[in-house]
């Protein structure tokens, strides 16, 4: 009994003293970019490796099992009264103290590194109607002349694409042996609340929704893989993702970058642009790409949930403006920004 306790209380005060580096990374100033230049790297790298052999997400089934064990366990303790309730509350606590610690230190801690102007020195570019104008006109050109049909799931071209353009942007911290993009396990509740892909942290892997189109497969890999080097910022995931796949030499892949960010575009047009110029910008959209975003619209919304996915997006707005990102789910479209600075 008293090997037990010691080993319990052993266990204790090393997760204390996790717990006190975890949030000491969090808040002395250069921690996270510490942890993101110097130790995510080796810890990424490692976990990447050991998780990649495995055709599913680890990550995904260990959430799962501890939701499990942390609703069922407490309802054990009820109906059987030789375990003391508040003693099952507190190994709860612990084990959800745990994952915290592994959240961080397996990928979280790199949220809060700096950003890509102050690690890029580049400039931000407070963009006008002008400016904006400009943007969309070249932009719109592109899409129309990239446009091509994209039938089927390329998944090793998509790889070789992305694993090369990501090495020569410099963005590759974590090496890995077997890439391995891996699909959600619960790709209908995925596609309930409107969520494409994913990093999952535990493991270093990322996953993509198995509903995902073959237009969409390019960009949103690029954008997951940019989250699996350590890239938290939604925005500059989409800007590495869209970077990524532009400048490939298939239309296929080209096409899914720059279709990738058409919402975002409209979006800053919505807020620019007068009706009527907003209007003109739509009608300069190739017919076909018309027609794509009508049936893209029309696939989404079968699946789509309102009231999970509303849930969802009110969760993970808090979420990222907990780990220090201002703009929360917003800053999906702080892409066109950095696009036009780094033109």
């Amino acid at each position: 009994m008293k090997s037990k306790q010691h080993k319990t209380n052993y266990r204790r005060w090393i997760l204390g003293i996790l717990l006190v580096a975890t949030i000491a990374m969090m808040v002395v100033p250069g921690g996270n970019e510490l942890y993101a230049k110097h130790i995510y790297p080796w810890v990424g790298t490692a976990l990447a490796n050991l998780s990649s052999w495995i055709p599913f997400s680890i990550s995904e089934v260990l959430v799962m099992l501890s939701i499990a064990w942390i609703v069922l366990y407490p309802l054990y303790a009820l109906v059987h009264p030789k375990k003391k309730f508040w003693r099952v509350m507190g190994n709860v606590v612990e084990y959800l103290l745990w994952l915290f610690v592994w959240f961080y230190w397996a990928w979280g801690l790199n949220y809060g590194q700096p950003n890509y102007y102050q690690r890029t020195n580049t400039a931000p570019v407070a963009y006008d109607e002008q400016l904006f104008k400009d943007f969309a006109k070249r932009y719109i050109e592109a899409l129309n002349s990239n446009y091509t049909m994209v039938e089927t799931k390329d998944v090793e071209k998509v790889k070789e694409n992305v694993m090369a353009a990501y090495k020569l942007q410099g963005v590759n911290r974590i090496r890995i042996v077997n890439p391995q993009v891996k699909t959600m396990l619960y790709t209908p509740l995925a596609s309930m609340v409107g969520v494409t892909g994913s990093m999952a942290p535990f493991f270093c892997e990322f996953t993509l929704n198995g509903d995902v189109l073959p237009h969409d497969y390019a960009a949103t890999y690029a954008h997951e893989y940019a989250h699996l080097q350590g890239i938290t910022s939604e925005g500059e995931a989409n800007f590495y993702a869209y970077l990524a796949t532009t400048q490939s030499t298939d239309k296929g892949i080209r096409f899914s970058g720059y279709y990738s960010i058409l919402g975002h575009v409209f979006n800053n047009a919505r807020m620019l642009l007068s009706e009527g110029d907003y209007n003109a910008l739509y009608e300069d959209l190739r017919p076909e790409i018309k027609s794509l975003l009508a049936s893209d619209m029309t696939y989404w919304e079968a699946k789509y949930n309102e009231n999970f996915g509303k849930v969802q997006d009110y969760l993970y707005d808090l979420y990222l403006k907990y780990n220090k990102v201002e703009a929360g789910r917003k800053s999906y479209s702080e892409v066109i920004g950095l696009i036009i600075a780094a033109e």
